[in-house]
């Protein structure tokens, strides 16, 4: 039994030492083994979405193999059937492009064919029809011994596509897009894909060639270009998209109207003929053509490009380029429009960029990004943005470090590896992304730049430019790529917490889940959990000594758009004798369950199972009010600017801060620049342990101007400042009088004191 080519990131798992990241997975046990060999044989398997068993079914023979699953989406791939062998010799096993038949590239045109005797046609209908095939239906080949699918799309473009460099070169990572892809045409709920990537993946090649293989497949339907400009999107189409079409071979390439290389428009469409005088003499039968009527064209970068029309398919390249005025989120609510009729959608748009700086067009194709992620549907089954988000870390495309099987060489080898493109590879593409890391680290501006270009995770891709924040960037980054780099997963748990028994306000305990709301990276010892102090039947914590909390919450349940800033809570340790790390955010919580009540439970049990104080903003109040209402006006700190006797009523009630007060504001976020400056990145040669990466990352964007949007910024500054409260103690203004204690004082000039009146 051949292994399959879903092995293959496993085997290199294994042998890469210590290499561990795969783009995809094998799911089993979807479907029974004697339905799944009955509709087989019955070749009942439709291509598109199958509802039953939630997963996008890409195979057009009727018949499934192995179910895997790319980032959250669920793909049925073809069955098996007899791949191509190159060698007998595993190691010489790849892909290799079929040479075209010399008698056949005589042959430029289908008019040119139609001259040739029905014996030569028929030599070769069976090759031709066979191309056909593999087009439609896709190739399978074997690959060092392990049975490789690839899509029809991604057949045409490794066989019959030219690019700058002649033929392209057989990548794994190309693989899974093409397959991803694939899966976004098939699922009648997809718009397309916005795919995040590295610089030199391919994509704009990728995508001109799949623009020219639907065009000429097609009838009476419109094919469009888009890019960061309008120049852009031209070069796009004069120098990959016509090229493209140009080679393909007479029995793909339908008729065509103008140029053979035309600047604006490529037209499948069968030529007016002009009737001259020769053919009137002559009485000559003009033949009947037949066209496709379809087109490839591009547009200007603008909102409206292409407003009011009906598209088969877009290339949208560069789309996180989109740079002021051009807006890729106002396009993109406009070309949505074009690919569908009334609710059913008739085209899909191939969409790939790296990403700008955030104020450079970054953060609105960051939105649509996140916005794509097919884990969050609404009840039509499609995405916000009605796009599949795809990315593929720089590690799995970046040219120099492929290996002949098309198989990214991660770490260094002993000996050298001959490469796709024929040079050796001395060393692996991990370890030259370090060295280049490395290099760029005194420059933090030009380090954001090359993780943007060559992004290993999400976050490396949409990198901001370290002058647009009010906190330290540099230090900020140092701590997320330590966090990256050394796995702070491990250092991290998910979970949630619970009442034991659950009876309410006994004791709580910590469950650690994968699906948890909480994230810790702390807990105290036994001895030191549910520390609750009672004092005239009001409770307060055992631990305020050891730490606090901070906390931004919401009061409203609901909200009209259904999204709503989230609830955040935040742990803070203090600097205390006891076995616990000092200065540490030991806690992170970002999220908006169902109903306020279930949030306000949240922040209770955290608070009751730490012991600790929580300093909460009074704008939102009903927090406040049930903390008090269930006993624990205790927890709840006062305001620490403010002494007793001026705290209003409602602060003496409840407690709380305002959030209303530029002095506050101010205070708040001098208190997290000076925690960053102090505890966060490399401090004499050294790493802070501050392990939350969503904070971190809030902090990366924080807008002292604009609060709202970081709720983690606000909840984890409040947690500073109760940690901290003394520096915010107000000073008394004592006026300061003579005291007259009753003492005489003299006058000693001259021979006699004289008494001073």
């Amino acid at each position: 039994m051949s292994k399959s080519f879903l092995d293959l990131p496993f085997e290199l798992e294994e042998n890469k030492h210590g290499y561990n990241q795969t783009l995809y997975k094998n799911i089993l046990d979807v479907v029974n083994p004697k339905i799944l060999k009955k509709q087989n044989r019955l070749k009942k398997w439709e291509y598109g979405y199958n509802s039953d068993y939630d997963f996008i079914v890409i195979s057009k023979t009727g018949q499934i193999g192995q179910i895997i699953e790319i980032q959250n989406l669920r793909i049925a791939l073809p069955a098996t059937n007899e791949p191509f062998k190159r060698s007998k010799e595993k190691a010489e096993q790849y892909w290799e492009k079929a040479e075209y038949p010399k008698e056949l590239n005589r042959i430029k045109t289908r008019f040119d064919w139609q001259e040739y005797p029905v014996d030569f046609k028929e030599k070769w209908f069976d090759y031709i029809d066979e191309e056909f095939r593999k087009r439609e239906e896709g190739y399978w080949f074997y690959n060092k011994g392990i049975a490789t699918y690839i899509t029809g799309t991604h057949y045409m473009y490794l066989q019959w596509s030219k690019i700058d460099i002649g033929a392209p070169d057989y990548r794994e990572a190309n693989r899974l897009f093409y397959i991803f892809w694939e899966a976004c045409k098939a699922d009648n709920r997809c718009y397309g894909m916005c795919y995040l990537k590295n610089r030199r993946s391919g994509f704009s090649f990728m995508s001109s060639a799949e623009l020219v293989n639907q065009a000429t497949i097609s009838s009476d339907a419109r094919f469009g270009i888009l890019s960061k400009s309008g120049s852009d999107a031209k070069k796009m189409f004069t120098d990959k998209v016509v090229p493209i079409s140009v080679n393909y071979p007479f029995f793909f390439k339908p008729i065509q109207d103008g140029m053979d290389r035309p600047k604006t428009e490529l037209a499948y469409r069968v030529p007016a003929s002009k009737l001259t005088r020769r053919k009137l003499e002559s009485n000559e039968q003009l033949r009947e053509l037949d066209g496709l009527d379809t087109t490839i064209d591009w547009k200007n970068t603008g909102d409206n490009s292409y407003d009011g029309e009906k598209l088969k398919l877009l290339a949208h390249d560069e789309s996180g380029k989109w740079e002021r005025p051009d807006n890729i989120l106002n396009n993109w609510r406009v070309t949505k429009t074009t690919l569908r009729l009334g609710s059913r959608i008739v085209g899909k748009c191939m969409m790939g960029s790296t990403s700008n700086a955030l104020d450079k067009g970054g953060n609105n194709f960051k939105k649509l990004y996140y916005n794509s992620d097919v884990t969050k549907r609404n009840r039509n089954g499609q995405t916000s943005s009605g796009l599949y988000s795809l990315f593929v870390p720089m590690e799995w495309n970046y040219e120099g470090f492929m290996d002949i099987y098309g198989s990214p060489v991660f770490i260094r080898e002993k000996d050298s590896i001959k490469g796709v493109d024929g040079y050796d590879i001395t060393t692996g593409v991990i370890e030259h992304w370090q060295n280049e890391v490395e290099g760029l680290k005194s420059d933090q501006d030009s380090l954001n730049e090359y993780y943007r270009q060559f992004p290993r995770t999400e976050q490396h891709a949409f990198r901001d430019e370290s002058k647009q924040s009010l906190f330290n960037l540099t230090r900020i980054y140092q701590q997320i790529d330590y966090n990256e780099e050394f796995n702070n997963i491990a250092n991290t748990t998910k979970g949630k917490f619970i009442w034991e028994n659950g009876i309410k306000d006994t004791k709580v305990t910590f469950l650690p889940d994968q699906n948890g709301r909480f994230t810790i990276s702390w807990v105290p010892d036994k001895k030191n959990q549910n520390q609750v102090i009672i004092k005239n039947q009001v409770k307060y914590p055992g631990n305020e000594h050891l730490g606090a909390f901070g906390c931004d919450s919401y009061d409203i349940s609901g909200t009209v758009d259904g999204k709503g800033s989230n609830g955040a809570l935040h742990g803070l340790t203090k600097f205390s004798m006891e076995d616990a790390p000092p200065n540490h955010f030991f806690l992170e919580y970002i999220s908006r369950p169902q109903t306020a009540e279930i949030f306000f439970e949240d922040v209770l049990m955290a608070c009751v199972f730490y012991g600790m104080p929580i300093l909460c903003e009074n704008n939102k109040p009903r927090l406040l009010y049930y903390l008090k209402r269930r006993g624990y006006r205790g927890f709840s700190m006062n305001r620490p600017d403010k002494i007793w006797n001026k705290l209003s009523t409602t602060e003496k009630e409840i407690g709380g801060i305002p959030n209303s007060s530029q002095d506050i504001k101010q205070a708040h976020a001098a208190a997290i620049e000076s925690y960053i400056e102090e505890y966060v990145g490399l401090n004499n040669e050294e790493y802070g342990d501050m392990y939350l990466q969503k904070t971190l990352e809030d902090w990366s964007r924080f807008d002292i101007n604009n609060r709202t949007k970081h709720d983690a910024s606000i909840s984890s500054g409040l947690a500073i400042m109760a940690c901290n409260k003394n520096k915010y103690r107000p000073v008394a203004d004592i006026k300061r009088k003579p005291i007259y204690l009753g003492f005489k004082r003299y006058d000693n000039d001259g021979s006699i004191s004289k008494i001073i009146k």
